[in-house]
């Protein structure tokens, strides 16, 4: 399937010799949605957001502390985010024919034009959200910045290419965020214990049970079991290239739009198996913490007993 935003011809030939360099041999042709992303998450943050909140809600925006208005447009920035990701990641998944019929090998090698688009723009957010959780530390806390590395890292391993397959669907975790920022809006429009924010706290810990617990822990079995066949099978064939089965068109890791299918496995380094592993394991171990927290959240603000600390420490969140 082919990304539907062409790469500008001048940018793929000015990043392919670093790209080259760093074997990230499929950023050349998505190097384009990484830098939109990017630019584009700051624009909303610094001007969309400020802009379009004094106009709609000039009485509540202009309230806040300078902390919480930033805070407030780090939220809508990943709404933003959140809504568009997720459209384009389940549409490719549900449209993509030659990514739905790969095996162990393609999951692994694999590469689709349109799946690297979607994997563009999710590192461009995470190239975001690293210098914003680095910067705001102190706002953010050192958990999001744990995350925004370990997401970075694993996106951009991608465009080797490698577990591009996978990317797509670790970016499902994005289906309970928004669900997340209305609970947090609630807290800042005085809703606070509202239908709305229990409705949307019981569809929040239910997406992200579902998609980052469930959904995610079976995405990692997944390819923990590929990984360790490609390591056994590195063992016994030494990567040679592999017979042809009548998959070749199905596991194409051709580089870029047009690129020539292959079916010839990559190389597995040992230190790339401990990044991705390291990095995917980290990240399923926060969102279980984030559970956790989520559960205690909800908890502060529908039961009775703990609202008064619950409101104590949402303030000094603030």
């Amino acid at each position: 399937m082919r990304d539907p935003i062409p790469a500008p011809t001048r940018l793929v030939v000015l990043t392919k010799p670093l790209a080259e360099k760093l074997s990230l041999y499929t950023l050349p042709w998505h190097a384009h949605e990484v830098l939109i992303g990017f630019f584009a998450y700051h624009f909303i943050l610094y001007y969309l957001s400020p802009t379009l909140s004094r106009i709609l809600s000039p009485n509540v925006y202009r309230k806040f502390s300078k902390r919480t208005q930033l805070n407030w447009d780090i939220h809508w920035v990943s709404m933003v985010q959140a809504l568009f990701i997720n459209t384009a990641a389940l549409y490719v998944i549900s449209t993509d024919a030659q990514r739905q019929e790969m095996d162990w090998r393609g999951r692994l090698w694999g590469y689709t034009p349109a799946s690297g688009m979607v994997q563009g723009f999710a590192a461009g957010y995470f190239l975001w959200d690293l210098q914003i959780s680095a910067q705001y530390i102190a706002l953010s806390g050192p958990s999001a910045l744990l995350h925004a590395i370990g997401a970075l890292a694993v996106t951009c391993i991608g465009f080797r290419p490698f577990g591009n397959y996978y990317g797509l669907s670790f970016v499902l975790y994005e289906l309970s965020t928004p669900f997340l920022n209305i609970h947090w809006f609630c807290d800042k429009l005085n809703l606070t214990g509202s239908k709305l924010q229990l409705y949307n706290g019981i569809a929040l810990l239910l997406t992200f049970f579902f998609c980052r617990l469930v959904w995610g822990t079976y995405q990692s079995i997944m390819i923990y079991s590929d990984i360790y066949k490609a390591l056994t099978t590195t063992l016994a064939d030494e990567y040679g290239a592999i017979v042809d089965d009548g998959k070749c068109q199905k596991n194409a890791s051709g580089v870029g739009q047009g690129g020539v299918a292959s079916c010839e496995m990559g190389p597995l380094p040992m230190w790339l198996v401990v990044i991705y592993l390291v990095g995917n394991t980290a990240l399923s171990l926060l969102n279980f913490y984030w559970f956790m927290q989520m559960v205690r959240a909800v908890r502060k603000r529908f039961v009775p007993h703990e609202g008064k600390q619950g409101a104590r420490e949402e303030k000094k969140g603030q």
